[in-house]
């Protein structure tokens, strides 16, 4: 039986899974293949970059695709709003900051608004204001996030939401993680870790062959990267990528990068530039475990979704009430 909840619904969509915005790999080509298969991509806006952005949604075409940004950037760029809501996305979604100054806009394009949350009160003033859908993002997903685990974390959101659709992030990356996000209330799930290494993926081909070779076991969370990239991120959110030499070197050192930062980010520029995953970061989350090989994002995503509907058939038999004798 086809799994649909009212997140379907919501974004016209056939499947209750959004591809996560990530950064410099969600682009225009992997936001649309993931939207043609029945889920819904979003564009990773990032940082804010409109020529990039304008070209990504040059690359999606037709498909109905929605885009994401990083708050606290689009707020230092907020012309980059009026570009996105041009092209009539689906939905936006905002992470990392206060959203509200961009509530308004959004209302008035018709667009979605879509929420990302790592904190009970964070996810409070996203029920108050009236989003379309909020994203509880647990501590496992990869990149930016907070420090709740997905697992308590979702069900405590979706206790307080009002009805507002509550979609999991955070180690979702095959059909048992979208089952179990319905199982704690979710009506869907937001994945970026099982696209990463995908064929339409922009992620560097060294970086797609290290998510693959990687585990959750070999992941952490730091600031290392974002003082690297000259990045200033509020302390509320630090990175999880995998590691390698320079999160080993510096992670437990931040004062000792800081003194070295001239010559270390010459040395990480130059390891970006020659796509060297030794020193350069390779951002997916703790369910590296889950992705094996390089495929197109319509097989991951059927793929996910016949593990998930199997699943919840053999729930289904396996919970049917025992006759009493």
């Amino acid at each position: 039986m086809p799994i649909r909840t009212p997140l379907c619904g919501l974004f016209g969509i056939k499947y209750p899974v959004l591809l996560a915005p990530m950064a410099g790999v969600s682009g225009g080509t992997l936001a649309a293949a993931v939207s043609r298969a029945g889920g819904l991509g979003l564009i990773g806006g990032g940082y804010g970059d409109a020529e990039w952005l304008t070209r990504a949604f040059d690359d999606a075409g037709d498909a109905r695709v929605g885009v994401g940004f990083i708050t606290w950037a689009l707020a230092r760029q907020p012309r980059l709003l009026d570009l996105a809501l041009d092209r009539n996305p689906v939905a936006l979604m905002l992470s990392f900051g206060d959203f509200k100054p961009f509530l308004e806009r959004i209302r008035s394009a018709q667009s979605k608004l879509i929420v990302q949350v790592q904190t009970l009160d964070q996810a409070r003033a996203a029920v108050d204001a009236g989003v379309d859908a909020i994203v509880a993002q647990g501590t496992e997903a990869g990149g930016h996030g907070g420090a709740r685990a997905t697992l308590p974390f979702v069900p405590a959101v979706v206790d307080i939401a009002q009805g507002v659709p509550i979609i999991a992030a955070g180690g979702i990356a095959d059909g048992r993680g979208v089952t179990a996000a319905l199982a704690l209330g979710a009506t869907g799930a937001l994945c970026g870790t099982t696209f990463f290494a995908s064929d339409e993926s922009l992620a560097s081909e060294s970086a797609k062959q290290a998510a693959l070779c990687g585990s959750g076991d070999h992941t952490e969370r730091s600031s290392v990267f974002d003082v690297a990239r000259d990045l200033d991120w509020p302390s509320d959110w630090n990175l999880r990528t995998l590691r390698n030499t320079f999160t080993r070197r510096w992670s437990a050192d931040m004062a000792g990068l800081n003194q070295n930062l001239a010559t270390e980010r010459d040395r990480f520029n130059a390891a970006i530039a020659a796509e060297d995953t030794d020193i350069a970061p390779v951002i997916v989350g703790e369910a590296a475990d889950l992705i094996h090989a390089r495929r197109p994002a319509k097989a991951i995503l059927d793929e996910m979704m016949a593990q998930a509907e199997d699943r919840v058939r053999c729930l289904g038999k396996s919970v049917a009430p025992i006759k009493e004798e």
